[in-house]
């Protein structure tokens, strides 16, 4: 004969499903009819560092389009790392140099929205024209930021044409052969 659940058995599963994460935090449903553009390695010095992806409903050849950039790490990197790596580049693609209220602001941001990151993690940015952007760690929200000027100067880091990877970035906007 089947035991029934107990009241607190009843309880204990409605307390966990209305604490686990909403599926609504992952990126996709803000993509609506996303499909993958590109795809491609990048590495330092001879060491994979990660994979990046780029996925859009449509061509990613503008700053008018959404798009979500999916880096999935293969090396252990700190956050202090992610973050100093991605202000030198925003720093070497600046038309002019960035005021230093920005570079602090810019800083705090991507301090508090990425993570210390070990192989298989991933992290993937949201571009929001003419809003901002969102950061996702392994597909939870982990910072919105409202703020396009920087959503720009972050993404430029890998779509700019003076990127610092060109083939990378012919890659992600599925202008090269795709390994």
């Amino acid at each position: 004969m089947a035991r029934r659940p107990s009241s607190l058995s009843l309880f204990v599963l409605i307390v966990l499903i209305t604490m686990t994460p909403p599926a609504w935090s992952d990126w996709r449903p803000a993509l609506d009819g996303a499909r993958l553009i590109g795809t491609g390695e990048f590495s330092w010095f001879g060491l994979r560092l990660y994979t990046a992806r780029v996925w859009s409903a449509g061509a990613v050849q503008d700053w008018q389009q959404p798009f979500a950039l999916e880096l999935i790490y293969h090396r252990a990197l700190s956050r202090d790392t992610l973050v100093q790596a991605s202000l030198d580049e925003i720093h070497r693609l600046a038309a002019q140099p960035l005021a230093a209220d920005t570079e602090a602001r810019w800083t705090k941001t991507m301090q508090e929205a990425f993570v210390d990151v070990r192989p298989g993690m991933r992290i993937t940015g949201l571009y929001l024209p003419g809003r901002g952007c969102r950061f996702y760690v392994d597909g939870q929200l982990s910072r919105e930021i409202a703020d396009p000027a920087f959503a720009q100067a972050f993404f430029a880091i890998w779509l700019d044409p003076r990127a610092r990877d060109p083939q990378l970035r012919q890659q992600l906007l599925g202008l090269a052969g795709n390994p």
